[in-house]
């Protein structure tokens, strides 16, 4: 049963269902592992509702609530539920976690988050995370998955050139330097390697390949996409930016709207020069 309200009390709901806030109009929903917390407030921030759904009901409870806005935090599945619920009539904002501790209250609890998010959502100064849409999400999977390839062929290489290492021979660092080198170790009579760590370094060569492949693969769809998308093409006219760098920015800002000037999206990527506040005295030197 879904409680009535005057309209004119403009109340919000708080939802937290694991470790992803949420909040309406003036409020805040948190996805906690397989539950959300639900808190509705008022404009004079009183709690109104406190509820807790799984995900199935979540959606259902939501399609006939009436309030202007829902907050959330952003974090895993808040692009999925933000999406639902904007088609549903509600505006949705999502927060980044970092924004909203300063206004948890008390002791850390689903429903205190919320209330906390729903705190946050209100503010005029809040900066709002835009919601991703499913190219973006898509682009931004590629990228994560690839990274982790590269990581374990990173991994692969190192323990390649420490097992050599402890029988006396020595790789330069870099993945090219093993492909060249590793087939003649492996094929060289007079080094002082025994059968069992040949046969290991072998099933380590054909894994480093995997994943050598893999990564070739991924970065296959990366060009592709790269020049099938306007943004991208427009980025790749740039000099120094690549397909990987191109789709990595459209995945992660879109059009970049969150971002007022140019100067905001380099302090994001933090290659903006510190300030100094030192002043130089009339003898010219730092006072």
């Amino acid at each position: 049963m879904v409680r009535r309200l005057d309209p004119a009390s403009s109340w919000d709901i708080r939802m937290n269902g694991g470790c992803v806030p949420w909040s309406y109009t003036r409020s805040a929903l948190i996805l906690v592992k397989q539950f959300y917390h639900v808190v509705g407030v008022n404009l004079r921030g009183e709690v109104v509702v406190r509820k807790k759904f799984s995900r199935k009901q979540l959606l259902h409870f939501t399609a006939n609530l009436q309030v202007k806005l829902i907050g959330m935090e952003a974090c895993g599945g808040a692009h999925f539920l933000g999406r639902a619920l904007r088609e549903q009539g509600h505006e949705v904002r999502l927060m980044p976690a970092q924004y909203v501790k300063p206004y948890v209250k008390t002791n850390k609890s689903d429903y205190i988050d919320a209330e906390a998010i729903a705190e946050a959502g209100g503010r005029p100064k809040m900066r709002f995370v835009p919601i991703k849409s499913d190219d973006q999400l898509d682009l931004q999977s590629l990228h994560r998955v690839r990274e982790r390839w590269v990581m374990r062929r990173a991994a692969v290489i190192d323990q390649i050139r420490g097992l050599l290492l402890e029988r006396g021979i020595t790789l330069r660092k870099g993945r090219c330097y093993v492909d060249e080198t590793l087939p003649g170790i492996l094929e060289d009579a007079s080094a002082k390697l025994s059968g069992a760590l040949r046969m290991l370094l072998a099933q380590l060569k054909l894994e480093l390949d995997h994943w050598q492949m893999q990564i070739d693969e991924a970065g296959t769809v990366i060009k592709k996409t790269a020049g099938e998308n306007e943004a991208c093409r427009r980025l790749l006219a740039i000099p120094g930016i690549g397909p990987i760098t191109a789709t990595a920015i459209i995945a992660a800002i879109g059009n970049g709207a969150a971002f007022k000037k140019g100067r905001e999206f380099a302090a994001w990527l933090g290659i903006v020069p510190g300030r100094s506040t030192i002043k130089s005295t009339n003898s010219g030197t730092p006072p």
